[in-house]
């Protein structure tokens, strides 16, 4: 039975931490530097919990670890990992600039371990759904998409003020934060974006100065994509809507569905999963992840499709600051 290394213990570390213990397929323990958390944990899920990463390596025997601290460490503390012999998942966002994606890039090629990050939409049976139909030609050549999202962040993330949410150079702002989740699950749906003019800015949420509202208009290769969304509205709702050549998809993830209008019907065919609980979806990734150690297929979304996600990233943020488009580079 594989042992996985959860490294760090925030609220998605223990989610991590409590779904892939749920699998029962793994062995789990944790890495947490903080001494109340460390022992909550422990306390908690009955796992080891180390003060540090050195230490929990010192004593060896980990098949993988998920990277869960603030974003600048991700990348190269994969690094490490990847040297040490482990697979690696890691979370969102892939890091917050591009310094050192060639590292870990010629890391993962010396190293070679199955590397995923953790974008949980390509997890939801709807999304997923939606893809394939997409992938076979169902809706024949995507030409125009709209995404439109939002919820009210402190109700899900009280203690927003105090994490990396407050910090762009740890992650934070909604274009990081939420939006990287809706355009890494577009460009999974119909390919990379290639340009992008981002407007956004601090409307509402107290006690940060970051972006907590954006718009944002871009192209992926010929679709023309406009995102809407901000974190302070009363609902919690996403809705994408894709229009091609042989007609139109809806992707309503409040509603857990997706539905198809094509050319010439009147009316929308809908196809609706079985409800699942939030944790459910990271059960599934959890799960996905330990195929993907195994060498079989999973939809995790690659290294390479966070590289380009990250892009995005940071044309968005530029985009927003100079108020000009900005053409995402592949030379990273």
């Amino acid at each position: 039975m594989p042992s996985i290394l959860i490294i760090g213990c925030g609220s998605i570390g223990e989610r991590h931490l409590r779904c892939f213990q749920h699998t029962g397929r793994c062995t789990v323990a944790a890495v947490e530097t903080r001494e109340e958390l460390r022992q909550a944990m422990q306390q908690r899920y009955g796992v080891a919990c180390h003060s540090s990463l050195e230490a929990a390596l010192a004593l060896g025997g980990w098949d993988a670890a998920v990277i869960c601290t603030p974003a600048p460490l991700h990348l190269p503390m994969m690094q490490v990992l990847l040297a040490r012999g482990l697979h690696v998942l890691v979370e969102k966002p892939l890091a917050v600039d591009l310094d050192e994606v060639p590292a870990a890039r010629a890391a993962l090629a010396q190293y070679p371990r199955y590397v995923a990050v953790a974008y949980v939409y390509h997890l939801m049976p709807w999304v997923a759904a939606a893809r394939d139909f997409i992938v076979t030609g169902g809706l024949g050549t995507v030409l125009h998409a709209t995404v439109t999202a939002g919820q009210h962040f402190p109700t899900f993330r009280p203690a927003y003020r105090e994490i990396y949410y407050a910090r762009h150079d740890q992650g934070g702002g909604a274009v990081q934060d939420a939006l990287t989740h809706l355009v890494n699950a577009m460009e999974w749906l119909i390919g990379p974006c290639t340009q992008v003019y981002c407007d956004g800015g601090h409307q509402m949420l107290e006690g940060v100065t970051v972006e907590d509202t954006v718009n944002v208009a871009a192209r992926h290769g010929m679709a023309m994509v406009s995102y809407a969304m901000n974190q302070f509205q009363a609902p919690n709702e996403t809705f994408i809507l894709l229009h091609g050549t042989e007609g139109s998809l809806a992707i309503e993830g409040h509603r857990q569905r997706w539905g198809v209008l094509r050319r010439g019907e009147a009316e929308w065919t809908w196809y609706t999963v079985s409800p699942l609980e939030r944790d459910e979806l990271f059960i599934r990734q959890a799960h996905a992840f330990l195929d993907g150690m195994e060498g079989q297929p999973s939809p995790l979304c690659t290294f390479e499709e966070a590289v380009q996600t990250l892009r995005f990233n940071r044309a968005a943020l530029q985009s927003m600051s100079e108020g000009v488009p900005v053409t995402l580079s592949q030379a990273s």
